[in-house]
């Protein structure tokens, strides 16, 4: 007899418990992630940090973490940073704007554990690039550099057209963003 997966929308989704659990949904299938550990924390907020203090400067950018990525009725992903257009969404971010009325998405981070890896890497990256976010970047916590996935150029389907382990050989090796907001070389804490 075949496994029936019930199917949940963003409503079903709200009156879920606020219990530290990552609660997702993909097309209504309902992804859990447990709650993040400390690494995960500090490898989330270096990135943040250095994304804010680049895109910032120069007001390109809005930068969340974490981010979320709604589209209605049934799709539900939270990144652990998303970064937007600072001109996105149009009637600008207010008290009562959420998520589903925002549309342009450049950056999505997956930082990876254990616990969510095989989420992140085989149903949420191809997810993101469906949905149209213009790279996305996993960084998994067993190794100590990040993959970059772009998606391909308008006029084409969305999916990934690049990846590759993006190893830091100074300012003429880091290429794009990432190396641009200085996060590479930063990821992992110093050790002791």
């Amino acid at each position: 007899m075949p496994l029936v997966v019930p199917r949940y929308t963003l409503q079903d989704l709200d009156a879920f418990p606020d219990d530290g659990v990552r609660y997702e949904l993909l097309d209504g299938v309902l992804l859990v992630t447990p709650a993040p550990g400390p690494l995960h924390q500090l490898v989330v907020s270096r990135i943040n940090a250095s994304l804010t203090r680049y895109l910032g400067s120069c007001n390109l950018a809005r930068v969340f973490s974490p981010g979320v990525l709604e589209v209605e009725p049934n799709l539900r992903l939270e990144p652990d940073i998303l970064v937007i257009p600072s001109g996105e969404p149009s009637a600008g971010i207010g008290a009562d704007t959420r998520w589903t009325a925002m549309r342009r998405w450049w950056l999505a981070v997956e930082v990876s554990g254990a616990g969510s890896r095989p989420y992140d890497r085989d149903h949420k990256t191809p997810a993101y690039l469906a949905l149209g976010v213009r790279e996305v970047w996993r960084v998994d916590l067993r190794g100590a550099f990040p993959a970059l996935i772009r998606s391909q150029p308008s006029g084409g389907p969305r999916r990934p057209t690049r990846s590759h382990r993006h190893r830091p050989r100074g300012p003429r090796g880091c290429r794009g963003l990432l190396g641009q907001a200085g996060v590479v070389g930063r990821l992992r804490p110093s050790p002791p």
